[in-house]
């Protein structure tokens, strides 16, 4: 597989950090092609601009040759077969800076097209096949199912609808973060490094 990660955390000794090493791991040891972004060590810009705006559904070249900080990303996004995100949730969702990427990445001609006389976006990146959210939560898993697990909704129902019809989807979620000491941490390790090995 083609394995393209995206993580975020401003802390790198985040326990998000600690998954997402533990994932590369486990993907670098069955011999998968891998290429790693964290969007703060890139100090990527998640504001989308009003030129961006104005021109969200336009073509894309026009738009790269004022915006060239996007080339890696889009281009690994075209690469791959496989997509992780590895982020805390926060406020029920994804991080200001994964949300500015989703907004600023996955735009016209690299996440779906309008095809001419539709109403309706084209999924455009079919090359996606396997779609594999690392998360951790603050709170309970009850807590988040009362609101709504709106970042679920986000990554499954919208994020997801741009890959390949049949690609694979998998949630793993790391529940009540700031109650949990070094044991449910380190079980909450091997958990994932199981669950890797099984989708990988």
């Amino acid at each position: 597989m083609k394995v393209l990660v995206i993580s975020t955390h401003p802390k790198s000794d985040s326990f998000v950090r600690t998954l997402r090493d533990a994932a590369i791991d486990e993907l670098a040891r069955r011999g998968h092609e891998l290429r790693v972004f964290d969007l703060y060590e890139d100090n990527f810009n998640p504001v989308l601009t009003a030129f961006e705006r104005q021109n969200h559904a336009g073509p894309l070249e026009p738009k790269l040759d004022k915006i060239a900080d996007l080339v890696p990303y889009i281009d690994a996004l075209k690469w791959c077969d496989s997509l992780v995100l590895a982020y805390p949730t926060w406020w029920s969702g994804q991080p200001a800076i994964l949300k500015g990427w989703f907004d600023r990445v996955l735009v016209n001609e690299v996440a779906w097209t309008m095809p001419p006389g539709k109403n309706r976006i084209r999924p455009h990146l079919a090359n996606i096949k396997q779609f594999i959210v690392i998360t951790t939560h603050g709170s309970s898993k009850l807590i988040n199912a009362l609101e709504g697990e709106s970042g679920k909704r986000t990554a499954f129902r919208s994020v997801r609808l741009m890959f390949h019809w049949r690609a694979r989807s998998s949630w793993i979620a790391f529940y009540g973060l700031d109650n949990k000491g070094d044991g449910a941490r380190a079980a909450m390790v091997k958990r994932l490094r199981r669950k890797i090995r099984r989708v990988a």
